[in-house]
This record gives structure tokens, sequence and C-alpha cells, in this order.
């Protein structure tokens, strides 16, 4: 996603020891596989831990919102380093942040102490934009097979999910300790780093150049601080009114158009803001910021409402742990199998019509939850049908992410999707964190049902502007691809 003007050091190549293919794509569905179970597993235990941390479910949204806080910052900057400094030596300092944070989550027996543990994991993120640059730089590689791959990527990165929540979800229900389930990510980010270190090669592109340290630390700022200011606008001590709000929203404005100009003078910028100027990358970064917002943003809220008792309420299904896991299954599989299905269905009607589908089934998905939410059958039927279409949308934007950059930047033009999804599900999370606050009456640690139906009419309109948005892709010629 750089423009055609930016100047670029002289690519590097390394001697790599030859690695079998079949190896390289095991150890790659592993690390998303454990990827997956770090951002999964919380989901059957968030309706627990409102006594057990003695916190709300508004509050749960803070853990959303920390891990991909840390995602934004994380991001740019492993990705960059990886394409600089090799994809492997990087991913395995990822890995190890990673496990550092599951370890402190598992250890966890405060709400603070989970939110500095799921910061750490936010690194998981740095994930995706490594693999892509180890598939892709390889000898044998090409936009063919990086589309396959990365389907296989998206597709293990649902299923860890789907283990995550599982696994979790039976602990939880099996073992008396609370806080038990909690070490689930430890395990799988232990055995990723132990079975992909020997096994992973390195890249043999290593471009010159140097990390953009200002640029990455401007854009974490600037991002942090409006991600903060939206996610807590409105909230007691808060209000959209006070000195502390405002002077956090202008301050992440500020710091993000600083941003934005020192990248412009910069001659090795992080992230090359030009690409902008692309009518293609616009329309791709609108979409994964409309089903980020969608997807990430219902993530606690959808738990919740499985595990809340309708005689508690008078809403949701009563769920256990296990059960919850189990009902969160049908989105996740559904996810996976649009993830997989998307290179063939973009071979035979076209990118800009997968994007156009995908954001139309959620769209789809989110209005049946709203009308049947009382009806099990029928709200998971919803939410699988929103699964299908993101899961459309994962594969279909990290694909034209990845395919509109050199060999040398693919981590990077990867990085930036990420960046985005993260983005939007931040601003998803903060948006969901604000309704249920404001449906939380005073003394309670359950939201009324408007909150859950004000989330998902805001979804359904998110997702027709992703969809709106999708209709002015255009597919690029031969000569420009």
């Amino acid at each position: 996603m750089t423009d055609a003007g930016t100047r670029t050091a002289p690519v590097r190549r390394r001697a790599v020891r030859p690695v079998p293919a079949g190896a390289v794509i095991a150890s790659v569905a592993l690390v998303e596989l454990s990827s997956g179970i770090t951002q999964g597993f919380l989901s059957p235990l968030l309706k627990g831990l409102t006594d057990t941390l003695k916190v709300t479910a508004a509050d749960l949204n803070w853990i959303s919102i920390a891990n991909l806080l840390a995602s934004v910052a994380f991001t740019p900057v492993l990705a960059r380093m990886g394409d600089l400094y090799g994809h492997r030596r990087l991913l395995r300092w990822n890995l190890a942040i990673v496990l550092a944070g599951s370890v402190l989550v598992g250890l966890s027996r405060s709400f603070p102490m989970l939110l500095a543990g799921q910061i750490l994991q936010g690194a998981f993120a740095g994930f995706f934009p490594l693999l892509v640059g180890i598939l892709r730089n390889r000898p044998d590689g090409g936009d063919g097979e990086s589309r396959r791959g990365i389907s296989l990527m998206v597709a293990a990165l649902i299923g860890g999910l789907s283990l995550g929540l599982l696994s979790s979800g039976f602990i939880a229900s099996t073992v008396d300790s609370p806080t038990a389930a909690l070490w689930v990510p430890a395990i799988g980010a232990s055995l990723a780093l132990a079975v992909t270190w020997p096994l992973l090669p390195e890249s043999d592109d290593r471009p010159g150049g140097s990390v953009d340290w200002t640029g990455a630390v401007l854009l974490s700022l600037g991002l942090v601080a409006l991600m903060l200011a939206l996610g807590l606008g409105g909230t007691p001590g808060w209000e959209w009114t006070s000195t502390r709000t405002l002077a956090t929203l202008i301050g992440g404005v500020f710091l993000t158009a600083l941003w934005v100009l020192v990248e412009l003078r910069t001659a090795a910028p992080m992230i090359d803001v030009r690409m902008f100027r692309r009518r293609n990358v616009v329309v791709v970064s609108v979409v994964t910021l409309t089903f980020s917002f969608c997807m990430i943003g219902l993530q606690v809220a959808h738990s919740v409402f499985l595990g809340t008792s309708p005689a508690e309420t008078g809403y949701g299904f009563g769920y256990d742990p296990i059960a919850i896991g189990l009902g969160l299954l049908p989105n996740l599989l559904a996810m996976a199998l649009g993830a997989l299905a998307a290179p063939a269905v973009a071979a035979r009607i076209s990118d800009r019509l997968t994007l156009v589908t995908g954001s139309g089934l959620m769209a789809v998905g989110y209005v049946i939850a709203l009308a049947a939410h009382a009806s099990a059958p029928v709200f998971l039927f919803g939410t699988a049908l929103a699964g299908l279409g993101s899961g459309f949308l994962q594969h279909s934007t990290r694909t034209l992410a990845v395919e509109s950059v050199p060999h040398d930047r693919t981590s990077v033009g990867s990085g930036i999707n990420e960046l985005l999804i993260n983005v939007g599900g931040s601003l998803g999370a903060a948006a969901v964190l604000t309704v249920f606050a404001g449906h939380t009456p005073a003394g309670h640690t359950l939201p009324d049902l408007g909150a859950y139906t004000t989330s998902w009419v805001v979804c359904v309109v998110i997702s027709l502007v992703g969809g709106a948005a999708s209709l002015l892709y255009r597919t690029p010629s031969k000569d420009h691809q």
C-alpha cells in the first residue's frame, strides 16, 4: 500500500534453509490457532466474572477495549520490524509477549491484573502480518498461494476462537475454581512457541532502512487518546462536555494529524499515508472498520446475553459457561466457512460483490437478532448469518490489503489492515460500552434489554454503510496490479 513514488532501500537477500511447505502451513495455522484461543477463551467466563471480580457488565467491555488499544500500539511496530529484521525473529518475540500476558491473566485475581494481562496479550495482533510476510516471501509463493494461505489462516484463527471458548467453558463448568479457565491461553501460546520455533523459515527478503519510531509513537498515542475519549465519553466523570473528555479527544485528533504531517515528510514512514489517495484502499479500509466494529463490538454483549437468565432481567437464555460456548459456535463456524469459501466466491462473482455480499449478510443477521432475540434457534441463526458475512469480509479485506503492496512491505500492508480491524473493534467496543452504561440502572450489574436492541440497530446501520462503500470498489487492471 505504498505510493509509486515512495523510495525504498535495496532489498538484501539471505540464504535460508529449506522448510517443507506442509511444515510451514501447519506452523502458520498453529500460531493463528493460538491467537484465536487467546481472543476467544474469555467469552464463556464473562458473566461469571461479574461476580468473581465484582464488576458490572459494562465494565467488562474494558477487557476488549484494553486489549484492542494495546493491539493498535503493537501492530504497526511489529509489522514494520518484521519486514526490516525478519518475520520469524519478530514472531518469536511476539509469541513470548503474548505468553507473558497469558501467564499474568492466569494468575489474575483482580480486575486490574486481568486488564494488565490483556494488554500484553494484545500483541497477538502482530501474528497475522508477520505470518503473511513469511508466506508471501517464500520462493514459491505468489498471490494465488497467498490467498489460499490467508484463507487457511483466518479459518485457523476462527477455529482457535471456537476451541478457546469451548475449552474454557468446559473447565469453568467442571472445575470448582472460578479462575481455572484463565490458564487456557497460556497453554495455546506455549504450544505455538515450542512447535514453531524450529520449523518456521526466516524471510529471505530484507529491505534496508529503520523503524520510524516517531511515527509509531505519534500514531499509537493519537489512536489510544481517541479510543479513550470515545470509549468513556458519556460515562460518570467523562461527560461529553467535561474538560477531561474534550482534552483527550482534541489531543487525540491533534496527535493523529501531527502523525500524518510527519509521515508525509519521512523518507521511510511507518505507514505511507499517500496510499489513502487511492479509491480501493479507502474502500477496503472503510469495509474493514465497519465489519470489525460489529464483529468485535458485540463480542462481550452476545456472551453476556446468552448467559443472562430471563427470570432475572426478562431477556437472555440463562446458559451456563459451556452452553454459552456452544451458543457462540454457530457464529464462529459460519465465519470459518465464509473465510474458506471466500477465494472461490471472489473468483466467481468478483472481489467487489464478495464485499457487498459479506456486508449484506451481516446486516440481515443483526436484523434477525433484533427481531427474534426471544427465540434461541432463530437468534443463533441470525448470529450465524452475521458470522458468514464477516468471514467473507475477514478474508477479502486482508487479501486485498496484502496484494496492494510490494513484497518487501508485505507485513506493513497486512499490519495496516490488522490495525484498522483493531481500531474498528475498539470503536465498536467503546460504542457498546457507552450504550450499556447508559442502560444499566444504578445498583445493578446487568443492563436492560434496550442496551442490546440499540446495539443491534447500530450494527445493522454500520453494516449497510460497509455494503454501500463496497459498491465503490473497482477491480484493478492487470497493468496496475
